[in-house]
């Protein structure tokens, strides 16, 4: 019963996959439902963009900055979704720490390769400068993420659960505090009677 809840739990963000994971990326994922198993299938799958980017900068070949940039791209996309892949396992209080010390290898050394092209100034840089940078930006702040104690960060995660939960009731009552008005339909036949009338003592009006 619990892997079916975390199935259902992940099932949605699959569907959004398509557009930076290949058809055969997306099963793999879907087959991995354990969230160490899946840490460690997304970490290989940042790796193999970060191998992919280090042949096309070694490859001064026409066209090479639109595919560095899409795989720039995904690779952060990728990152995200191991960060998402944790948090949604540790607001269910399950142990990822072997996924997450996988993802943590694999940035480690992601970050040197991204800041080592950043720093050689490739010559077409320019083309896809934003997105190497949100790269950078997205391993560093993964990695801070993961140096974490996961016991402290699943406090954190379960605090703002909490904190969100508080927000969306408060933005559900009303601002004067009262509380809703009856409905006209709950009004009692008693109540009825009991509204004024201009009969006289002892007329009867109407049948009903």
């Amino acid at each position: 019963m619990k892997s079916l809840l975390y199935f259902l739990a992940v099932a949605v963000p699959l569907a959004a996959q398509g557009d930076f994971l290949t058809t055969t990326e997306v099963e793999r994922i879907r087959e991995a439902q354990d969230p160490n198993l899946r840490l460690e299938v997304y970490a290989s799958f940042a790796k193999d963009r970060i191998d992919l980017i280090k042949n096309l900068i070694a490859k001064d070949k026409p066209g090479r900055s639109l595919m560095i940039h899409d795989a720039l791209d995904a690779y952060s996309k990728i990152v995200d979704a191991m960060d998402d892949v944790t948090d949604d396992a540790l607001e269910r209080k399950t142990d990822v720490d072997k996924g997450v010390r996988a993802q943590e290898r694999v940035e480690t050394a992601s970050l040197v390769e991204l800041k080592r092209i950043r720093d050689s100034h490739p010559r077409d840089v320019d083309r896809y400068e934003f997105v190497l940078t949100d790269a950078i930006d997205a391993t560093s702040d993964s990695l801070d993420a993961a140096h974490e104690d996961l016991g402290s960060r699943m406090n954190r995660i379960l605090a703002r659960q909490k904190q969100e939960e508080q927000e969306r009731k408060a933005a559900m009552a009303p601002a004067d505090g009262s509380k809703p008005a009856a409905d006209s339909k709950s009004v009692t036949r008693s109540d009825e009677q009991k509204a004024p009338t201009l009969l006289r003592p002892g007329e009867r009006g109407p049948d009903r």
